[in-house]
């Protein structure tokens, strides 16, 4: 079989890859402790499972509109408006399976070949393979983690020029833990307003900030989702609702039904239990939100301390999500190796850094989205396991 050329350059997401090889050692008998795959560990909570369940007792297993149910783009656009500073339309929103198709239908209209496209490096792994994968060239902006993972401006300005066709932000990022300041936003948003340059600002991670006010780019002038920017959202990290694959971008209401069409092409629509769903979790109480952000601060507080007690290994304190991006390069191993090492003499799944880009190497993502106890363990291992080299 003879397949096209594009498929050599579609990357891939190295956590399932790990945890693949954890469930493995699983089925041999070992004890793995997982902190590889960026999901929360609670489960939804019931109000939004049986918003579900009864969506599906109530009729709810037919095809909805493509960019999705009016309730639930209206609750989204209400919602977004209030937090945005700037009024938003239903016409804007567009519901897809998950956070990651808005990815694949951006750049699908915004970029083609010969097209540059700035990507944070270490970033979110998909960004660079769908730029790549769409013929368009991924331009690397190094996050640095002198400055908390958060870029150099000049830097920035230098990559800029006519051939860049879209921006992409992540704030909170994966997988740092960091977040832009509103200086940092302030600066891409004049250059972006400058020169028309749409920015794709994911912002997945909002309600995962632990001390600093979320930002987003859409709030400056020139940049509203009426204008330039596209925010990327969804509901597996606040929510707890990975696996109901629900998320959303909002838009320039011409953006939108491009990327309506291209839904039409590739998954026709969203679930539509899964957006009744989407609709409470929204609706609904915020207090499993605050509780499970509560148990997260609480988590990164001792794993990341726990950390940089153990000699080879550093960390910054995450300002958001649930990542801690540890420096491991005075253990004289690179990424890759550090990281099949915890795992095979730690029993501890983690990611190599260089997974998440060039910059990303001398680095081992953590997710502490797991129990206290298995985090203290997890630490006490990995301290074991760089003793006994």
């Amino acid at each position: 079989m003879k397949y096209a050329d594009r498929m050599a350059r579609l990357g891939s997401e190295s956590a399932f890859e790990v945890l693949a090889k954890a469930q493995a050692l699983e089925a041999q008998g070992r004890k793995i402790i997982h902190l590889e795959i960026g999901e929360p560990d609670f489960n939804t909570a019931p109000h939004i499972v049986e918003a579900g369940c009864a969506a599906l007792r109530n009729g709810a297993t037919h095809y909805t509109p493509a960019p999705g149910i009016p309730e639930l783009r209206a609750a989204i656009a209400h919602i977004t408006s209030t937090t945005r500073a700037h009024d938003i339309v239903p016409e804007q929103v567009v519901i897809t399976p998950g956070a990651k198709p808005i990815m694949f239908y951006i750049l699908l209209a915004l970029a083609q070949e010969g097209d540059e496209v700035i990507c944070p490096d270490p970033g979110f792994p998909i960004y660079q393979s769908v730029v790549n994968f769409v013929g368009a060239k991924a331009i690397p902006l190094t996050l640095r983690e002198e400055r908390d993972f958060r870029f150099d401006v000049d830097e920035f300005r230098s990559k800029v020029n006519e051939h860049t066709a879209l921006i992409i932000l992540n704030s909170p990022q994966n997988p740092t833990g960091g977040i832009l300041t509103r200086d940092d936003l302030a600066v891409i948003a004049s250059v972006a307003a400058e020169r028309r340059i749409p920015v794709l600002s994911d912002e997945i991670y909002e309600h995962m900030v632990y001390d600093d006010p979320f930002v987003s780019i859409s709030e400056f002038p020139g940049m509203s989702t009426k204008e330039l920017t596209i925010v990327l959202h969804g509901f597996s990290k606040t929510y707890a609702m990975t696996g109901w694959r629900l998320g959303y971008g909002v838009m320039p209401v011409e953006l939108a039904e491009h990327v309506s069409k291209l839904m039409v092409n590739s998954n026709s629509c969203t679930a539509a239990a899964t957006q009744y769903a989407g609709l409470a979790a929204l609706d609904g109480p915020q207090e499993p939100m605050h509780e499970m952000m509560a148990a997260f601060r609480a988590r990164r507080d001792l794993f990341v301390e726990g950390l940089n007690r153990i000699p080879g290994i550093s960390c910054r304190m995450p300002r958001g999500a649930f990542y801690a991006f540890a420096n491991i390069r005075e253990t004289g191993m690179n990424s890759r190796t550090c990281a099949a090492f915890f795992l095979q003499q730690a029993g501890v799944a983690c990611l190599s850094g260089a997974s998440f880009g060039a910059a990303g190497e001398g680095y081992i993502r953590f997710s502490y989205a797991n129990s206290l106890e298995n985090l203290q363990e997890a630490l006490e291992r990995l301290a074991m396991a760089l003793r006994s080299r």
